[in-house]
């Protein structure tokens, strides 16, 4: 005969979240389930040809924009009404999986939808040397599922899920071309990224062990009570997992390996979401539950922080590849927001969260634009191109805006970021960080102009031949050298973006220092997930 086991009614009541579920409820899922549903939907049909195959465009397009339109409402009700949970089967922590939006969480899912939306419509008229390959749009898609679960997730261990979701997605993108240089790339982000993920693996465990729970809120009112010996070793392990997935130094040099290898809109969105995701997980694990551990790796974090943007600014200045070029200035930004978490200080988690959303538009503007600039000229090589400026001014102005942002230069986006992390760093004494950020932002402006000068401002040199099996010749007989609607419309929302954000930051400026506020002090965020009261 079968046991049985008594369970008492009294505790089920308890574990229960009390209330109805919602319809407001069902917006913290639907930027993760859409894409979701729409992505798995592609990949059932990709064996299908004629109408169904040229659909898949339009219908990831229709996806990504009812995506957009889910995070626009879930980001108002959170901005209004505070943290908004959906509990799985309406089980309390820890017996049930919880979605926990915050200001932090919907902001950023907000962000990488509006990112993924815009580079999914540059795919629609990118033109890609080689044989034709079945299309991005479903990778897409899940890949926008992966990030947008990370980022409003309330559980460590279905964080970790998420990033594997991300993972997968992004080895397919990766995959998709057709030659060595795209498969080389897929192995060196694969096995770094790998590395990372499991490292990130053994700390979940571990974490679990120490305080008996995996739900954010749940560790959020239990770690402070804990010995902080243990938790100083497992923000560690955290720290470096997850600057593994940063692409922080001393394990950044993957990233300007591998991001040139892809189609334009591949590399973009890779840079847009797949770090950010990483500096998110270190705001939302280490100075959201572990700001005493964080206060004891402040000083390796900061000197990683330091490492991290000068090599990204001394790359910058040897770089002559266009299409590599992106990948140094996303080095030192992620520099950039590491020293903001090293702070531990209100002015340097908004300085990070500030720097990470404006980064989403600018590091997807950057790739595609130096990707088509790449494509305009015949070569990426910066010594063999020239004359873009004489050929297309708009466009070549559109890429100054860009590289001025990327340098932290006024009035553009990435001026106020860095200014709120110089300043935080002043106010306790870390001069040298401060320097840091000025040194690395210096630099970067030199790198830049050089490039800008000889790829843009130089006249025309004569074309490049392309050999057989030369990228550079492949990439100028892809296509005519000129500017599509699909190409323009992107650029253009997206520079409007960086510049609007560097001439009005006050309302990005209020909403990081409210998700860094809610970071510092996460009682809504707990009374979210158990609004009886503390678990």
């Amino acid at each position: 005969m079968a046991a049985s086991i008594a369970v008492d009614p009294a505790l089920l009541a308890k574990a229960m979240l009390p209330g109805p579920v919602l319809p407001e409820h069902w917006l913290v899922v639907a930027p993760v389930l859409l894409p979701l549903a729409g992505g798995a939907g592609l990949i059932a049909l990709r064996h299908r040809s004629g109408p169904a195959r040229r659909l898949a465009g339009a219908f990831s397009l229709a996806v990504l924009a009812l995506t957009l339109l889910a995070n626009i409402g879930l980001f108002r009700l959170v901005a209004e009404g505070g943290p908004l949970t959906m509990v799985m089967g309406r089980w309390l922590p820890p017996f049930g999986i919880a979605f926990t939006a915050d200001r932090l969480g919907a902001a950023f899912s907000l962000a990488a939808s509006a990112v993924t939306l815009l580079a999914a419509i540059f795919t629609r008229g990118e033109r890609v040397a080689g044989p034709p390959a079945y299309g991005p749009e479903p990778f897409q898609l899940l890949l926008l599922a992966g990030v947008s679960g990370a980022f409003l997730t309330g559980d460590i261990f279905n964080l970790y899920v998420w990033f594997e979701v991300l993972l997968i997605a992004s080895f397919g993108l990766l995959a998709l071309g057709p030659g060595r240089e795209e498969l080389d790339g897929t192995l060196k982000y694969g096995f770094l990224n790998l590395t990372g993920t499991t490292l990130f693996l053994i700390a979940v465990g571990l974490l679990y062990g120490v305080s008996g729970t995996l739900n954010m809120a749940d560790l959020a009112d239990r770690l402070p009570a804990l010995k902080q010996g243990p938790l100083t070793a497992l923000a560690a392990l955290f720290l470096f997992a997850f600057a593994m997935k940063a692409a922080a130094f001393p394990v950044q040099f993957w990233l300007p390996a591998a991001y040139h290898t892809p189609r334009a809109s591949t590399a973009g969105l890779f840079a847009a979401l797949l770090t950010k995701v990483g500096i998110y997980a270190l705001l939302r694990v280490l100075v959201m539950l572990m700001p005493g551990p964080l206060e004891e790796l402040s000083l390796l974090l900061a000197v990683m922080a330091a490492a991290t943007m000068l090599f990204g600014a001394l790359g910058t200045l040897a770089e002559r590849d266009l299409r590599r070029l992106p990948g140094f200035v996303l080095i030192s930004g992620i520099g950039t927001m590491l020293a903001g978490v090293a702070l531990n200080s209100p002015g340097g988690a908004t300085g990070a969260i500030f720097y990470g959303l404006q980064s989403m538009a600018l590091m997807l503007a950057l790739y595609l634009a130096l990707f088509e600039a790449a494509r305009l000229s015949g070569t990426p090589d910066i010594l063999k191109g020239g004359g873009l400026y004489a050929r297309h001014p708009l466009f070549s102005g559109l890429v100054l805006a860009l590289f001025f942002a990327g340098s932290g230069l006024p009035p553009f986006s990435g001026f106020w970021p860095k200014a709120l992390i110089v300043k935080a760093a002043l106010d306790i004494g870390a001069w040298w960080l401060a320097g840091a950020v000025l040194l690395s932002g210096f630099l970067t402006t030199i790198g830049l102009a050089r490039a800008y000068l000889l790829a843009f401002w130089h006249p025309e040199r004569a074309r490049p031949a392309g050999r057989a099996g030369d990228k550079a010749g492949q990439a100028a007989a892809v296509g005519t050298r000129k500017l599509g609607l699909s190409t323009t419309l992107p650029l253009a929302l997206l520079g409007l973006f960086v510049i609007g954000f560097g001439l009005f930051p006050e309302s990005l400026l209020k909403l990081a220092g409210d998700a860094a506020s809610g970071l510092a002090d996460p009682t809504a965020y707990i009374r979210s997930v158990f609004p009886g009261g503390a678990p």
